[in-house]
């Protein structure tokens, strides 16, 4: 049985089950889907999203405004404070730096990641990290705010053994996406295969970047197994072992019991 650690179920094409959503879900029980964590990337869709899987007990979400989202309200403490509060919100995010698509003084991004730590240490609760080329400033802030307290986890991970090594002492955990397959992504792969059996997670980020063999197409969590199985040959275990093994660390990480 597999954990998709981090989907955007709401975002997901739905047409190859006749759009409509418990259908999907009765495709991803066949397939050994035991459970999905939800992610937030703004809080003007988090109700709808809220509302599409409430009715599932195993799909848990996040609260969080991603670093692109530009558009509607900022998210403030006391906003986030009031929706991960919900006992069905077990982290909170996806929230972090992303200087590749944003251009220009970046302070605001800086200090929204600063203000979704802050709620994560006062919920105590794990928080839900989002980088891409702004490995410095992340780790820089992580420190500066004593994310260490809750720790959480480097989503989609796209960084060496180094930055892996720093997130791993500050109490993250490193979470392999689909980018895992792709044949350039050899710097990932070297820390799938180094990285301690109960420090890693597994996820599609779907509907997007999905592994191969459907890589240019639209992602889905049912293909979280493509990471498993390429993650078990390159650590040279079973799929079962990586299956298991990775289940176990995401229940450990968002305290869940089942």
């Amino acid at each position: 049985m597999f954990i998709d650690s981090h989907c955007h179920l709401d975002r997901i094409d739905l047409s190859p089950y006749d759009n409509n959503f418990a259908n999907f879900m009765t495709a991803a029980a066949d397939a050994g889907i035991e459970h999905m964590l939800c992610i937030s990337i703004d809080l003007e869709t988090y109700p709808a999203m809220r509302e599409l899987v409430i009715n599932y007990p195993q799909i848990s979400l996040s609260v969080g405004a991603h670093p692109n989202t530009t558009e509607g309200i900022e998210p403030d403490a006391e906003q986030l404070l009031a929706l991960a509060q919900d006992d069905r919100v077990v982290a909170i995010g996806e929230t972090g730096l992303d200087y590749f698509r944003s251009e220009g003084d970046l302070t605001w991004q800086q200090q929204r990641l600063r203000e979704h730590i802050k709620v994560a240490l006062t919920l105590d609760k794990p928080l839900i990290i989002h980088t891409r080329e702004a490995r410095e400033d992340t780790l820089k802030i992580l420190k500066e705010e004593g994310a260490e307290q809750v720790g959480g986890v480097i989503h989609c991970f796209t960084e060496d053994w180094d930055f892996a090594v720093e997130a791993m002492a500050m109490n993250f955990y490193i979470s392999f996406s689909g980018i895992v397959t792709f044949n350039n992504a050899k710097a990932i792969q070297e820390v799938a295969t180094k990285i301690p059996a109960d420090r890693y997670l597994i996820e599609t980020d779907s509907p997007y970047l999905a592994p191969a063999p459907h890589r240019g197409r639209p992602n889905y969590p049912l293909y979280v197994r493509h990471v498993a199985e390429f993650i078990a040959k390159l650590r040279n275990e079973s799929l079962e072992t990586v299956a298991w093994q990775s289940a176990e660390n995401y229940k450990r990480l968002f305290n869940k019991a089942a």
